[in-house]
């Protein structure tokens, strides 16, 4: 706008937008600072001279305010005063009217003439582009900050619980707590965490979830001694919050897992989040590993208990030279630094053999359990204390024999 207002040499421009029976000066560039008007300020449409312009009742051009009847009327002409005026209408995409571009001069200007009006309208088609991808802008966070409050304010998400074995005998650990939403659009989990996020909603939606998922787990605590895997964004541990989403559930059994995706500003800070919870006997996991470059930034800073290697890792490691190179590499920091290793995504036979003679510690994928219900998962957690299989555990798909936890 300062451009237009430079090029036709005048002494302001503006930006309103009509709002009811007002107007509203969104954006003002002046050329002294001298001006009748700042941003923010608003005034009646029926003064001045945007609305006569967008009925027609003024010509757009006017280089001379004195020779032209309709604009001596305005008390403004004299007041401000108002010499010479450009001024077009802004039209959205749709048709609507949002207001005018207009430029003024406290004296005459005769050298002003139609190119400069056509210039001024091109101006305004491309102020009118940037309205409406703003509106636009404004109308997505608008829907998306609404579909996350709704979340907030239902029994969603709802949990299902992933099973996580020991690889050297197959014994049943524990479980990841994975959030799941049966909200519209249906969509998968990460889609609505990042829609969180771009709201700013991310940490409560976090913590809801986290919530849900001991909430239930906590009845197996005279089950047995397994862990809950709880996924949490390095924004959630630093804002704090998590000590009371997880109040009366035993700290040492709970494993927080932070993603590789998750993106970390000040790790001095996140470790120093981290120490009072790892006080307490909580254990931290780096998610994801091997799936990009932030794992192993986050392991180096972190010095996480665990390191769960990401399916991008393990899909066909079997028969991929390099995944497997990478696996050791990852096997043997674990081994210097006493980290243990699990394995994510694991979906056929040969993927969990090579695992295991990788000298990976643990797993979890379809192959060992689908995520499922807390009320499967009891009867899965059941298995070492009954001696014998449910069925619904068998139907399940889920096949171990022991319930306690002996990482």
């Amino acid at each position: 706008m300062g451009s237009v207002r430079a090029h036709l040499r005048m002494d302001v421009a503006f930006v309103s937008e009509f709002v009811g029976e007002q107007r509203v000066f969104r954006h003002v560039d002046t050329k002294t600072g001298r001006s009748p008007i700042k941003v923010g300020d608003t005034l009646s449409l029926e003064r001045g001279y945007c609305k006569k312009v967008v009925e027609g009742r003024l010509p757009g051009l006017i280089p001379d305010t004195s020779k032209v009847q309709e604009a001596l009327a305005i008390p403004e002409t004299h007041d401000v005063p108002i010499g010479s005026h450009l001024g077009v209408p802004l039209r959205l995409r749709d048709g609507r009217l949002y207001g005018t571009l207009c430029c003024f001069s406290f004296s005459a200007d005769l050298s002003l003439n139609e190119r400069d009006l056509i210039m001024m309208k091109a101006f305004a088609d491309l102020i009118t582009y940037q309205i409406d991808t703003n509106l636009e802008r404004a109308r997505s966070r608008n829907e998306k900050t609404t579909r996350i409050r709704s979340v907030l304010r239902s029994d969603a998400p709802s949990i299902v619980y992933q099973p996580v074995y020991r690889l050297s005998d197959m014994t049943v650990l524990g479980a990841e707590a994975l959030a799941r939403f049966p909200n519209e659009p249906l969509r998968s989990p990460d889609k609505w965490f990042a829609e969180a996020a771009e709201v700013g909603l991310k940490t409560q939606l976090e913590l809801k979830a986290i919530r849900g998922a001991v909430t239930r787990y906590a009845s197996l605590w005279n089950a047995g001694s397994f862990f809950l895997g709880l996924n949490c964004s390095p924004q959630t541990i630093t804002n704090g919050g998590f000590v009371e989403a997880t109040a009366g559930f035993p700290p040492e059994r709970i494993i927080l897992e932070v993603t590789e995706h998750d993106h970390v500003s000040d790790y001095d800070e996140l470790v120093r989040a981290l120490k009072p919870l790892r006080a307490r006997g909580s254990l931290v996991a780096i998610d994801d590993a091997g799936s990009g470059y932030a794992s192993m930034r986050h392991i180096l800073n972190i010095h996480p208990n665990f390191i769960k290697l990401d399916v991008s890792l393990t899909r066909h490691i079997d028969a991929d030279r390099a995944k497997r190179a990478l696996a050791r590499a990852l096997i043997e920091f674990g081994r210097e630094t006493d980290c243990k290793i699990v394995a994510e995504g694991v979906e056929n036979e040969d993927e969990m053999r090579m695992l295991r003679d990788l000298g990976v510690h643990a797993a979890q994928g379809y192959l060992l359990s689908r995520p499922i219900s807390f009320e499967d998962l009891r009867l899965l957690m059941s298995v070492g204390m009954s001696g014998s299989i449910p069925s619904d555990v068998q139907k399940s798909g889920a096949n171990l024999t022991s319930h306690r936890w002996l990482m």
